[in-house]
């Protein structure tokens, strides 16, 4: 089985892309043979209300059958807006999404924000996912509008510092995984999965040493990444690497008892 987790429908104000429907999306899951893909509104990042965007998604996925049963859907939430706890009740009770996706550099607040913090623990409350990306574009060429900082793994640890028992997905992984020892124990304690998606995820003996097998997932960050290489990072894994039942686990294995699907 392989599940993608990390997928987007949607507009990037700044490119084009293609295959950003669930029409497209379906075509390269079929390509590549991903089961389920994990999947936001890209257009959540961007609208000044980012409900109307999980709306959209919810109207999308309900137009076809088969839609229901490929993806699972995340909500794009910014916690800075004062109708964030009905949007996410909106979203988990009736839309049935699996997990949140928070934006704090393009939502322009801190991660420690107390806002953002009493959000990452309802989701841990309701026992869903917060997913943070490290970065979503190369800054190098993005549009001077886009933001200019990129996350390393390090930007990730105040959430979890504040919430070690929540869940967190983090994506795009593309800058320094360097950590103190202190936050590589809170790390390795936490149930935390990264994605293959970022240029980081390279050194897979180094990062199962550090992190452990469990940390890890197949995903891709399409449209805006191609499809084929964060699968390839998985199937090119050498013997000596990882097993069979290792390869499992990052095809499917690890995000599927996260989601608990």
């Amino acid at each position: 089985m392989l599940i993608d987790s990390n997928a987007y429908v949607g507009h990037w104000p700044f490119r084009r892309l293609a295959y950003n429907t669930l029409e497209g999306l379906s075509e390269r899951m079929k390509v590549f043979g991903t089961d389920r893909s994990v999947v936001s509104n890209l257009n959540g990042i961007f609208y000044k209300n980012a409900q109307h965007a999980n709306d959209e998604l919810w109207e999308w996925i309900g137009s076809k059958r088969s839609y229901k049963e490929s993806f699972i859907p995340f909500a794009v939430l910014n916690p800075t807006y004062g109708g964030w706890r009905d949007d996410l009740s909106v979203c988990i009770n009736r839309y049935g999404y699996k997990g949140v996706r928070l934006y704090p550099q393009y939502h322009r607040y801190d991660i420690a924000n107390p806002s953002c913090i009493e959000l990452v623990k309802t989701c841990r409350d309701k026992g869903i996912p917060v997913v943070f990306a490290s970065r979503m574009v190369d800054s190098r060429t993005s549009s001077w509008m886009d933001i200019e900082k990129e996350w390393s793994l390090k930007d990730i640890v105040p959430a979890v510092r504040a919430v070690p028992d929540a869940k967190f997905l983090i994506m795009n992984v593309a800058n320094s995984t360097a950590l103190n020892e202190e936050d590589m124990a809170l790390f390795r304690k936490a149930d935390i999965l990264m994605d293959t998606s970022g240029r980081s995820i390279t050194n897979w003996g180094d990062l199962f040493k550090r992190f452990g097998a469990g940390k890890f997932c197949f995903g891709t960050q399409s449209p805006i990444l191609d499809y084929c290489t964060g699968l390839l990072r998985i199937e090119s894994l050498r013997e000596e690497e990882a097993d069979e039942q290792t390869r499992e686990r990052l095809r499917a294995g690890n995000i599927k008892k996260m989601l608990g699907i």
